[in-house]
């Protein structure tokens, strides 16, 4: 027999067939009562699929008291209660590495779409404002100072493509990284006071909430430009909104918001950042590579008792 798998998460379609064909699959939303259901057949579920978005909560782990494994379509832990999870002996699988390239790069676009102010440029084409006169000058990317709040995996990446723009790099994170070149600063107000671009790349979840809030954001300053493709609760996003409309940073990008899809609208009406709907890292490529780890998580760990990546 197959073993029973709950279905929770977002998916690409191609994965919610590899998950019915591989196992006995059951998808929670389809059920027209969640807790009725979760009552008289939590039992049944040894699997859970899952995604960085929807989350894996305390509630929903206590409801399945057989599970073994959590297969999750993401980087980010931040909505997964791990804790709880590892109390109960659960591996917890997600999809670190794969996403890395696509994740960074979308960071460098963000970045010089801000400084370079080229999506206000497109829109100020289209509305035929060139026929009246030339675009304003804007910030130059080669050889500024770039601040990164984190130095894991997608930090690093982030870092080595600086180095095709010459670019000066200084990192803030919980405490220095051993094996990287590039200097560690302590302060997160003083990396901000230091750099001309700021970028959010570290984790979420209550520990980070808030992290950068509108002190640091003075400290960045009118010159200064803030790029987020890490978790929207890791920015006070209303002293964002405040800083933006005041001018008080030059501007940011922002692939990641705190209540998504729900954008603040009072940003709808400015040049000064650029707005992406979380799609960091959404290629075809990339999106392939976390759907076959999603799947080769749940295959590893019923052969293996190990997840291919586990947290």
């Amino acid at each position: 027999m197959k073993t029973r798998l709950l279905h929770v998460g977002q998916f690409p379609a191609e994965l919610d067939a590899r998950l019915a064909q591989a196992y006995d699959m059951t998808v929670l939303a389809e059920q027209p009562d969640r807790t009725a259901f979760l009552a008289a057949h939590g039992a049944d579920f040894e699997a859970l699929a899952a995604s960085a978005i929807t989350g894996v909560d305390a509630a929903l782990i206590d409801a399945l008291p057989k599970l073994r494994v959590i297969s999750s379509f993401g980087v980010g832990l931040d909505k997964i209660d791990v804790a709880a999870a590892k109390a109960r002996g659960i591996t917890v699988g997600y999809t670190p590495e794969v996403l890395n390239d696509c994740v960074a790069d979308t960071a460098f676009g963000l970045l010089i779409d801000t400084a370079r102010s080229l999506s206000a440029a497109d829109r100020f084409v289209r509305a035929g404002d060139w026929l009246r006169g030339a675009y304003p000058l804007t910030k130059k990317v080669s050889g500024s100072r770039l601040g990164i709040l984190g130095m894991g995996r997608i930090g690093r990446a982030i870092a080595q493509r600086s180095i095709g723009f010459d670019m000066q790099v200084r990192y803030h994170a919980l405490e220095p990284v051993s094996d990287v070149p590039w200097q560690y600063e302590p302060s997160l107000l003083e990396l901000a006071r230091w750099c001309d671009f700021l970028i959010v790349i570290t984790a979420g979840g209550a520990a980070t909430r808030h992290l950068v809030n509108a002190e640091v954001l003075d400290a960045l300053g009118p010159q200064g430009f803030l790029i987020n493709v890490a978790r929207g609760s890791i920015i006070d996003e209303a002293a964002l909104v405040r800083a933006l409309q005041e001018k008080r940073i030059a501007g940011a990008g922002l692939d990641v918001f705190e209540s998504e899809p729900h954008v603040p609208p009072e940003l709808f009406s400015l040049d000064n950042v650029v707005l992406l709907p979380h799609v960091a890292s959404g290629t075809r490529e990339t999106r392939q590579a976390m759907a076959d780890r999603v799947f080769d998580n749940l295959q590893s760990y019923f052969a293996t008792g190990r997840a291919l990546s586990a947290a």
